[in-house]
């Protein structure tokens, strides 16, 4: 959208006014993305980054900087929701941002020094590429940490921190999760939601899954902050191109929230993985039969593989009342992923099955897995 100059009536004074280009495809893409973003809770950094750079030649750092304003726009967001609900714990987040806050000044500043313009853009893609690998394995160490404490909550094996209830905080354990996290986020866009949140469940067990997702939104507002401002200061930041994200994501998160409990997160949980290392391959600069080849691999072995870690977690009570046998589904996903077969049966576990499971329990979000992030974090 192109404005020249324009002069007021009745003055000297000439307003200029700022060229911003919105390029329309990338906030198509976004739309995508958002709308991702808010069907599942995730962060949107994982996905728009590696867009950007792959589909639309934005150069490294472009694409890191404003994909951080955005988020910086639009994390306060479900934030705010979870301070109304109270379901932030704030002795964390105080934690986390003395850590996290200066290492992303210092990612970015780390990024800018190892060299010219060149080695810095080859830099940020082969350090997105590796924070994507590791983007993609927690989400699957996520999905099965969640399957087994949703169904030790559901059979009363496990309890969880009520609201208002006091949490002995691992000072140092906390300063180092927010400052890998804040040293990711400065260096690649990636991992205030991705990788913080999972070291935040394997750090303090007893918390609640809405508890978890609301610390992590909050504590993840001041870090891309600090992140974002310290690539406007380097120079990074394109106005157009976060223009163009916003336009597009603001209401596609909206829309992805609102239809995000009729979400079938058992299939689009594995899509977005395969996405997410396919993303990283391609960065890492993998030839493209090479790398369809890893994908087929790891669809039709890792799949069921996974589905059968996640089909495990799921006690034989849950089974029984869902009438389904816990053996034949653990043993066909388990010992057909070599041969194939595995890979469809776990596409039936996962669009039919595991639903049954959850529906055939008393819904529950003392440890946040019966109800999706998206739904948690409460964007109306």
């Amino acid at each position: 959208m192109q404005r020249g100059r324009r002069v007021r009536a009745g003055s000297a004074v000439d307003v200029s006014w700022a060229s911003v280009h919105i390029d329309w495809s990338i906030a198509l893409a976004s739309v995508i993305v958002g709308f991702t973003v808010g069907l599942t809770g995730m962060g949107g950094g994982a996905l728009m980054t590696p867009i950007l750079l792959i589909f639309f030649g934005v150069n490294p750092t472009a694409a890191v900087s404003s994909d951080l304003v955005a988020a910086m726009v639009m994390k306060p967001v479900g934030g705010g929701v979870h301070i109304r609900r109270k379901t932030v714990r704030w002795e964390l987040v105080r934690w986390l941002c003395l850590g996290s806050i200066p290492a992303a000044f210092v990612g970015v500043l780390l990024l800018h020094a190892s060299g010219d313009s060149a080695v810095v853009e080859n830099t940020t893609k082969i350090l997105l590429g590796v924070t994507l690998i590791l983007a993609a394995a927690a989400m699957v160490f996520k999905a099965s940490l969640q399957a087994r404490r949703s169904a030790e909550a559901r059979a009363g094996r496990r309890a969880t921190l009520r609201p208002g209830g006091s949490i002995l905080v691992k000072i140092p354990i906390t300063l180092l999760i927010g400052a890998l996290g804040g040293l990711l986020v400065g260096l690649t866009s990636v991992g205030s939601g991705s990788i913080i949140i999972v070291c935040l469940m394997l750090t303090y067990p007893t918390l609640r899954g809405s508890q978890l997702v609301g610390t992590d939104l909050v504590q993840a507002v001041p870090l891309v902050t600090s992140a974002a401002l310290a690539h406007i200061l380097v120079g990074d930041f394109e106005l157009g191109l976060t223009t163009s994200i916003l336009i597009g994501a603001l209401p596609a998160v909206y829309v992805g929230a609102r239809l995000s409990s009729k979400a079938p997160e058992g299939v689009i949980r594995p899509a977005i993985v395969l996405v997410l290392l396919a993303s990283a391959l391609k960065l890492l600069g993998v030839p493209t039969l090479v790398l369809g080849l890893i994908l087929v691999a790891v669809a039709l072995v890792g799949l069921p593989v996974w589905g059968a870690i996640d089909a495990a977690a799921h006690p034989q009570s849950m089974w029984d009342r869902a009438g389904l046998s816990r053996r034949r589904w653990i043993g066909w996903q388990a010992f057909g992923a070599p041969i194939g077969i595995g890979f469809a049966v776990a596409a039936a576990y996962f669009t039919r099955t595991r639903g049954r499971l959850v529906r055939a329990t008393v819904p529950s979000d003392d440890d946040g897995t019966v109800l999706t992030e998206a739904r948690e974090a409460g964007v109306p």
